[in-house]
């Protein structure tokens, strides 16, 4: 075909032979104001439209491949920090119930440790006392 050699250096094969803005001399785009869509004007007398079409056609197919591998990905990422924000809230909740049984056994060892200061002192008083009465 006579479209070949046009599409081999300016298309490439991203676009589906077809060029990113401007596919061929007879057929161009133009874009309207406010809006996402495309006009073309296509010029009947320099315009192959078969193969601008199908040139149209794998671009549209290509974008929609694209367009679900976004989606997949997408998805994914969402799951992937939906188990993240899982896990940290297990974390937080496990750290939490931790400090709570630290802080209970702190005080249970700390008030121990206080009966045992008091015994000791009571001990040594006691065995003080009794020594300076046997050796005066």
């Amino acid at each position: 075909m006579a479209s070949n050699s046009h599409r081999g250096g300016t298309g490439g094969s991203f676009y589906g032979g077809a060029a990113p803005y401007r596919s061929r001399e007879g057929l161009s785009t133009r874009p309207v104001a406010g809006s996402d869509e495309i006009q073309l004007r296509i010029d009947p007398m320099n315009a192959d439209l078969d193969d601008e079409i199908t040139g149209l056609r794998s671009q549209v197919r290509q974008l929609r491949n694209v367009a679900q591998d976004i989606h997949s990905e997408a998805t994914f990422q969402k799951d992937f920090l939906d188990q993240l924000q899982m896990t940290l809230i297990k974390a937080q909740a496990g750290v939490k119930n931790n400090m709570r049984r630290l802080n209970k056994s702190i005080v249970k060892h700390g008030s121990n440790h206080i009966v045992h200061v008091v015994l000791f002192a009571l001990l040594l008083f006691t065995v003080l006392y009794l020594w300076s009465k046997m050796f005066r």
